[in-house]
């Protein structure tokens, strides 16, 4: 009767080996596939955060213009009477800005990323 126990609790310890051996077999076998899934999200990450940006090799061309509209008078006050020496400017449309900028990087193969 001792020999059919003994018997058995090797037999669930071996059960459990084969499957601990399975379990890491199939994670080793999915290392791939994680570490893709990883670097693919890694990526479209640093593809959300925008264009990197090299000093020495980015060409940067920007165009800024301003608009604005603008009424001056000088020997008058805001409120309409005669004054020497006051100059009275006032605006009168808002300020309109607009800044256009594009760049681009060149020589990527010169690029030099430190030590």
């Amino acid at each position: 009767m001792f020999k059919f126990l003994n018997k058995r609790k090797g037999q669930s310890t071996l059960e459990y080996a084969v499957l601990i051996v399975i379990i890491i077999a199939a994670l080793l076998a999915m290392n791939q596939y994680i570490k893709r899934g990883l670097q693919g999200r890694l990526k479209s990450s640093a593809d959300d955060i925008g264009d990197q940006f090299s000093p020495g090799n980015t060409n940067v061309h920007r165009t800024v213009q301003t608009a604005s509209n603008t009424a001056e008078l000088f020997g008058m006050t805001s409120t309409g009477k005669s004054s020497v020496g006051v100059q009275t400017t006032s605006l009168l449309n808002r300020e309109i800005t607009k800044t256009n900028e594009t760049s681009n990087i060149v020589n990527t193969q010169f690029e030099f990323y430190g030590n």
